[in-house]
């Protein structure tokens, strides 16, 4: 509502106070401050005095009301937001859809995976939360016979000596022998376990707090990679550095993003002589097919230097697409090779802030830049997948960097020397990874990296839970089933014994498998199992004074997002059982390691970008026959009639909600024994499982 000016009049000379509703049904309130009036000594001064004090009074129960206003507008938003979340569980419940029904999406391509194996995993947690609610109602018993609950108070002689006393004594000699199997049987090896998976966490917050000082040093030393130049060629009045490069688009299915990433790729300022677009597609859908080829043809007609190639049989999936487009005969005339994923869409100077890194450093390997997201603030989910992926560009990839000359990969937005990829042995079909597989064969055979933080490519993050379930299963799958396989050749290797120590514990082990491990094993089970044995203790800090301080440095690198601090730090723990599933079935090699599953796009663009669509489309439109255009219309109703058919769903997780009750059983526990941090820590990360389960954290399907 916009701000209300009252009338300057002679009767009002004191200070007038203005407040304003947001509610539009209550009128506005003035309430004046003190008059010259006020100040001066009146004949009866107690008259005055009083005056004064019914002006206040009155002043001040305005305030109140305002105030008691306010606070009933929040409960009413609470409410209605409440019922909202009432009645989106009801209708999740109610169509009964989870992630044990199969997925019928046509992006969805799995390698392989076996029901029985995926099922064992959510088997344990159903057994830990079957035994937690019966001991919980064994321990709520005890509670009201007059058991002390908590550990210091236990009289174990007492316990000794108890014998059985008939049928009224029956509970307390059965929860006695219970207390004594958890004295001896129980507590020991479930306190050995907390205490490694303690000294875990302090090695990887260690490390964790090594790469924030490393970033804080590259900021205040200003440090920068910085290309050489060549002298300024007078006749072009550009930099005479201007290389044979190919650039490649990957795609699968993925029709909603592929105008967007074709057209930033075809306006890449650089010779076109010297720029060959390859546009490689994997789809299996007609429609989506034909989509694409007619874009690549509308840029063919406006003289872009631009190729479609099609695989009839698609083995390897992104890997052996890669692959299969690097044998053809054309690409020895390249120097340098450019990837980009479907959904980035490159900046036009992209290649003339990358490329000029290869001058004159020929150990130089790959240049990659970060990437920035157009959706990032579409949701709750896509917020905190910017907090995590900020932390990586702008500390880890930039660390390692500038101090090591290596790290991994991300698949897209960066530029490959070619003769690298060949030395390395090219792109292999052996992993879900193939970028980071690529990436250590490349380190092992001497390459350098270099990871530009100021050079942005803007892409998306999945919007749905679901999605961004089956991206994080392979991100942490795939580098467990390439530790496996390279760390032979990592022993063998010539680099020096550093650079081995780090890719084997610090880029395998502690941030690709230890990182999820204790992370589910001490927030998961053996918090609430030690709710129910007391006698094994995990201190205070363990549970929210570190948490607390790595989450704080975590989201360091995007200072916006310091409000979701506390729902980030609960959100990665409930993405710790995704990640912990994943790394365990890349490790042992299980049915569900060699899932692919494209990544769904929503094909969001920045405004730029929908400018330049908008000023091309007559174009397009130009540039396409009439047949061609009926045709192709007459297949895009007959895709759109198969939608309809299959409709998109929100799913219920049943490990997230497993663990949820899990956690929430341990909170009521942990109140029986007045553990006031545990109790919260507890309760409200099985609040982040629950609403995790009911997939309520990101993109909602009505």
């Amino acid at each position: 509502m916009a701000p209300f000016w009252w009338s300057k009049e002679e009767s009002h000379r004191g200070t007038p106070v203005v407040v304003k509703m947001e509610n539009p049904n209550w009128s506005m309130v003035e309430l004046e401050g003190p008059t010259d009036e006020d100040f001066l000594m009146a004949e009866s001064p107690g008259r005055a005095r009083d005056k004064g004090r019914g002006k206040n009074a009155k002043q001040f129960t305005w305030v109140l009301l305002l105030k008691a206003h306010r606070a009933a507008g929040c409960l009413t938003s609470l409410g209605s937001a409440m019922l909202g979340l009432a009645s989106a569980i009801r209708r999740r419940v109610a169509s009964g859809r989870t992630d044990t029904d199969p997925d019928q999406d046509a992006d969805s391509e799995p390698r392989g995976g076996n029901p029985a194996v995926k099922s064992r995993f959510y088997l344990c947690i159903k057994l830990f939360l079957f035994m937690s609610l019966v001991l919980l109602g064994f321990e709520v018993a005890a509670y009201f016979k007059g058991w002390h609950l908590g550990a210091p108070h236990l009289q174990l002689r007492y316990l000794w000596d108890m014998e059985f006393d008939g049928v009224k004594g029956a509970f307390d000699w059965v929860y006695s022998k219970w207390v004594l199997i958890r004295v001896d049987y129980l507590a020991p090896p479930l306190q050995f376990l907390a205490n490694a998976c303690i000294v875990l966490f302090m090695v990887q917050s260690l490390d964790r707090l090594i790469l924030c000082l490393g970033c804080f040093w590259i900021r205040f030393k200003k440090i920068k990679p910085v290309p050489k130049r060549r002298p300024l060629d007078l006749e072009s009045a550009e930099y005479g550095y201007f290389p044979m490069v190919l650039v490649q688009i990957p795609m699968c299915n993925e029709k909603e993003v592929y105008q967007q990433s074709i057209g930033a790729v075809c306006n890449l300022d650089w010779p076109k002589s010297r720029l060959l677009v390859q546009v490689l597609d994997d789809s299996d859908d007609p429609t989506t097919q034909f989509m694409i080829k007619e874009e690549v043809h509308k840029w063919q007609k406006e003289g872009a230097n631009i190729l479609y190639r099609h695989r009839v049989i698609r083995d390897g999936y992104k890997a052996g697409n890669l692959k299969s487009a690097m044998n053809c005969s054309y690409v020895k005339d390249y120097e340098f090779v450019a990837i980009f994923d479907a959904d980035f869409q490159p900046a036009p100077d992209f290649l003339k802030k990358t490329v000029p890194h290869f001058q004159d450093n020929e150990e130089l390997g790959l240049v990659q830049a970060r990437w920035s997201f157009v959706n990032r603030d579409e949701n709750l989910l896509t917020r905190l997948q910017n907090i995590n992926l900020t932390f990586h560009f702008e500390v880890e990839q930039q660390v390692n960097s500038v101090f090591i000359n290596f790290f991994g990969f991300n698949g897209t937005a960066g530029v490959w020397r070619i003769k690298a990829l060949e030395d390395s042995g090219g792109w292999l079909e052996r992993t879900t990874v193939e970028d980071m597989d690529i990436a250590v064969r490349a380190h092992l055979h001497g390459w350098k990296f270099i990871f530009l933080n100021d050079v942005e490519c803007q892409c998306e993050v999945p919007e749905s839970y679901e999605a961004y379930r089956k991206q994080q299963h392979r991100w942490h799958s795939g580098p467990m089933q390439l530790f496996r396989l390279c760390l032979p050749a990592i022993i063998k290797s010539k680099i020096s014994i550093w650079k081995k120590f780090n890719l084997i514990f610090l880029f395998f082990l502690l941030r690709k498998l230890i990182l999820p491990f204790y992370s589910f094993t001490l927030f998961c089970i053996i918090l609430p199992m030690t709710m129910f044995i007391p006698e094994a203790e995990l201190p205070v800090w363990v549970v929210c004074y570190i948490p607390a301080t790595m989450s704080f440095l975590n989201i360091l690198p995007a200072p916006k997002a310091f409000p979701f601090i506390v729902p980030y730090l609960l959100f990665e723990n409930t993405m710790s059982v995704t990640k912990f599933n994943a790394m365990i079935s890349g490790l042992f090699q299980l049915g569900s390691a060699y899932e692919w599953v494209v990544t769904k796009k929503s094909g969001r663009s920045s405004e730029g970008d929908l400018v330049s669509l908008v000023e091309k489309e007559p174009k397009h439109h130009r540039g396409v026959s009439v047949p061609d255009l009926a045709e192709m219309k007459e297949e895009i109703r007959q895709q759109e009639q198969k939608a309809k058919k299959k409709k998109k769903h929100n799913r219920i997780y049943t490990k997230e909600l497993a663990l949820a009750f899990l956690l929430l059983t341990a909170s009521a526990r942990s109140l029986l024994s007045s553990q006031g941090i545990h109790f919260y820590f507890l309760l409200f990360q099985g609040i982040s499982f629950l609403l995790v389960g009911l997939d309520l954290i990101g993109e909602q399907v009505e």
